[in-house]
């Protein structure tokens, strides 16, 4: 992934304006690391990623950049999807660390078990999904 952010940051590189903040270039790319970093980690609860990202690092770009910089994050955020949405379900996330149950327990702790690959949630914790899946329709 961090191919992803680096490159990201090279095309926006060009337009940064350094008049507004001496460290504007190291922000842009902290930004970008970090975006990234989530969308990977926390895929399922980062609703708009390339919005984010771009509403972080727009006030280090000049007004007639700001377009060319939201066409930029918008498709290496849509890149960095696709990537992820091709990886092999093989039980273990882009890190090397083995995948989790996106639920918690009664206790508060996270559910140890291995999920199931098309939604995130072991077994004994589906009743999840579907009450997910019924309220995006509520939430629109």
């Amino acid at each position: 992934m961090y191919q992803f952010s680096r490159a990201m940051y090279r095309e926006l590189a060009r337009d940064v304006d350094t008049s507004i903040d001496i460290d504007a270039h190291h922000h842009v790319l902290h930004a970008c690391e970090q975006n990234i970093e989530r969308l990977v980690g926390d895929r399922h609860y980062f609703a708009r990623p390339a919005r984010t990202l771009f509403n972080d690092i727009r006030r280090y770009f000049p007004m007639t950049a700001q377009a060319r910089a939201w066409a930029i994050v918008q498709r290496y955020v849509v890149c960095a999807e696709d990537w992820l949405d091709r990886l092999p379900q093989n039980g273990i996330d882009v890190n090397g660390q083995p995948l989790q149950c996106r639920a918690t327990t009664r206790r508060g702790t996270a559910c140890q078990r291995m999920p199931l690959p098309h939604n995130g949630y072991c077994p004994s914790h589906q009743h999840l999904a579907e009450t997910e899946q019924i309220a995006e329709p509520i939430a629109a």
